[in-house]
């Protein structure tokens, strides 16, 4: 059987693609990345891309100004077209309708900073440390219509620690996801993530997380 092909659709700088793209650089890795999408021509994650030989598309939304049906079709028809049977959303800053949610369901997955369900939408190191949580984190799960819902795949957790900004937290957390996101791809990839219902049930015995990730206590 072939690599699961991939989608990533980007609208900045691109880190979490970069650990897509290094991680389908293992020999062993069970997906390899078709395409390269962004909103933005600009977006730094497009050189990253260009720069390890991966498709590279842009679908700007400043094209399809006051449509957005036209806006995802297009989206939608590239995707297609490089024969991607998985999206990953890594930082892809455009809310995504329920009609291309729908074409793509359980086939898209997003990557989000909190331990969901805490702390949906922005600001969420911020908002972790003004709540006073002991443990923040990251993600990964199945899309769904409504902002920051869906089927949870995997999740990692980082200590809050004494003396901890925004931006500290925020570098632990990213630290994680770049583990993080591979290792949900993996799994989808190898057919070990089965959606049930609203829960997604994990196949066969998996990595210890906890070990992988090493959090600095």
């Amino acid at each position: 059987m072939g690599k699961l092909k991939l989608g990533v659709l980007i609208s900045g700088r691109g880190s979490n693609l970069q650990a897509l793209i290094d991680a389908c650089a293992a020999p062993d890795f069970p997906a390899e990345i078709a395409l390269v999408l962004s909103n933005k021509a600009d977006a730094l994650g497009l050189e990253r891309a260009s720069g390890a030989g991966i498709a590279t598309a842009v679908v700007s939304h400043r094209d399809h100004a006051g449509d957005k049906a036209a806006f995802e079709a297009a989206m939608d028809a590239t995707l297609r077209d490089a024969g991607v049977e998985l999206i990953c959303l890594a930082g892809f800053m455009r809310l995504l309708s329920p009609w291309f949610v729908g074409r793509w369901q359980d086939r898209l997955i997003n990557i989000h900073p909190s331990l969901l369900p805490s702390f949906k939408g922005l600001d969420t190191h911020q908002r972790a440390l003004t709540t006073g949580v002991r443990f923040h984190g990251c993600t990964v799960h199945f899309v769904r219509p409504e902002m920051d819902e869906g089927p949870i795949i995997a999740q990692a957790a980082v200590p809050v620690l004494p003396g901890d900004d925004a931006a500290r937290l925020g570098q632990r957390v990213l630290d994680a996801e770049h583990k993080l996101y591979p290792h949900a791809v993996r799994l989808i990839a190898e057919g070990r993530a089965r959606i049930d219902g609203d829960l997604v049930r994990i196949e066969g015995p998996a990595p210890e997380l906890a070990a992988m990730l090493n959090p600095p206590f």
